[in-house]
């Protein structure tokens, strides 16, 4: 698993290289989101396994990057996810770098 920027998540994104799961819990992603982010609050998460694609690189994101942290770590470990990356500083990063969000 990879630390990376919001800058790095972002440009994997534009790149079409990556997808990025948000696992905040709804309240906290109805306040402000990531433009074309997946929603997988992380106590759903094995409920949803499925929905996490194995074929491509997967970032995720929470608030400042602890709960989306261990998320990756967690898959690492006991799903077999290869390609995981973790948003260094979360959504907060995300927002001090002026990228986009949607609130």
């Amino acid at each position: 698993m990879d630390q990376i920027t919001a800058q790095t998540a972002k440009a994997a994104l534009d790149a079409d290289e990556a997808v990025l799961i948000d696992v905040r819990e709804p309240a906290e992603v109805a306040q402000a989101s990531v433009p074309g982010a997946m929603h997988i609050p992380m106590g759903e998460l094995l409920e949803r396994l499925a929905e996490v694609p194995r074929d491509r690189r997967v970032v995720f994101i929470c608030h400042s990057g602890a709960r989306s942290d261990s998320v990756c770590r967690y898959l690492e470990e006991n799903e077999g996810f290869g390609d995981l990356a973790n948003l260094e500083g979360g959504i907060v990063a995300w927002h001090q770098a002026g990228l986009p969000l949607t609130r």
